[in-house]
């Protein structure tokens, strides 16, 4: 599969010194260190670099048909995928071998408009023995994320038991309610939120707008968050919908700007990332800026992925998928573009194992063109 070269629209900004960049970002707290001493220049020069240049290849579509799909998440032992739909609010499960949808059910409580809905899904760390499957949704009155037990032995679309509310109260808006969850290597629950439209939420650590919050599974502010007893890891985000952690146990994320920069992220447990004051890199010291930034038609990040090395981002309006190759907490090229406009809108990206991942269109979701079956899931070769 051919490379799109990134070209004027994407700013590679590793490297550079101002602003905080994400260099020498410190290890979190549950992983062992909170100094935060190392410089860019010592930690990065330990790091393996991931190749300049890499490659897709579509090896398949696994299914195809889909309505709104958002959330993702791959069950164990090939077992297949559990996709949500947003606008359903319903949780399916796609057999990876023959694309057979069957659903589970619906999640109820979900309020569905505009970019609301039944959003991200993810699996319970013990999901082996306890069958929870954890949501994040729009009701009508907030965003929360909500856990549920499954029953495969139960009849299609009767096999999500009731919701259990594990946290509620992110504001919610008809744009900008985030949506990703993702359980990091330390067993906490991550979500990434939106400002859903009011800007100045993202700077109120007291609000859950505008943030990545870390909680345990049960809900509670995970032990040793930056502000003790506050689920808030970061704040002054715009609209944070991809979550991924690389070999090491670091964390990036993708996030939606306004009219000028999208951004890739590397998390700072603390860190100011600067919305509403500032989109995309700055020069004020107290923001973290991103490691890599788009222009909004060529990207509009959701989802993202780390594959040996290199982040992988879908992207809506850009109707693509961008490669980041990182060293360390830096990007180590320009990133490239694949598949442009090849597939339309790009929502989820998921590490598949291996050199393999999974992708997600977006076209049904009310800003694409769809077409007669057009939603599909992809397996894809990345290098």
């Amino acid at each position: 599969m051919p490379a799109v070269l990134a070209a004027a629209g994407v700013l590679l900004v590793a490297g550079c010194s101002s602003g905080g960049g994400g260099e020498g970002l410190p290890t979190p707290s549950w992983a062992g260190s909170t100094s935060g001493s190392t410089s860019a220049g010592a930690s990065a020069s330990a790091e393996a670099v991931a190749p300049a240049k890499g490659s897709v290849k579509v090896l398949r579509t696994v299914a195809q048909g889909l309505k709104s799909p958002w959330g993702l998440a791959v069950l164990p032992d090939g077992a297949g995928l559990l996709v949500s739909d947003r606008d359903d609010g319903t949780i399916s499960k796609v057999d990876e071998k023959t694309g057979k949808i069957t659903e589970l059910g619906t999640v109820s409580g979900v309020a569905a408009a505009g970019e609301g809905g039944l959003l991200g899904i993810a699996l319970s760390p013990g999901f082996a023995s306890d069958h929870m499957i954890y949501a994040y949704f729009t009701s009508a009155s907030d965003n929360r994320i909500v856990r549920m037990l499954w029953d495969g032995g139960k009849p299609a679309g009767e096999q999500l038991g009731a919701p259990d509310t594990v946290f509620k109260g992110i504001p919610k808006g008809f744009i900008h309610n985030g949506g990703r969850i993702a359980f990091g290597p330390d067993g906490m629950l991550y979500a990434g939120t939106g400002e859903s439209g009011r800007r100045g939420l993202a700077q109120d650590r007291k609000s859950l707008g505008g943030k990545i919050l870390r909680l345990t599974p049960e809900g509670d502010p995970a032990p040793g968050n930056p502000f003790p007893g506050s689920p808030v890891y970061t704040y002054g985000h715009r609209n944070v919908q991809g979550l991924a952690w690389d070999d090491k146990q670091r964390l990036f994320a993708s996030e939606f700007g306004q009219d000028t920069w999208d951004e890739l992220n590397a998390v700072k447990p603390g860190g100011d990332y600067g919305w509403p004051n500032a989109e995309g890199r700055s020069s004020d010291p107290k923001y973290v800026n991103p490691i890599a930034e788009w222009h909004t038609d060529d990207a509009s990040p959701s989802g993202i992925a780390y594959v040996n090395g290199v982040i992988w981002m879908a992207g809506l309006k850009g109707q693509r998928l961008w490669r980041i190759p990182l060293k360390g907490t830096t990007a180590a090229a320009a990133p490239q573009a694949f598949l442009t406009g090849e597939y339309g809108r790009l929502r989820t990206v998921v590490a598949a194992g291996g050199d393999k991942v999974w992708l997600v269109t977006s076209n049904t979701d009310g800003r694409g063109k769809p077409k007669a079956g057009d939603d599909r899931i992809l397996e894809l070769q990345v290098t």
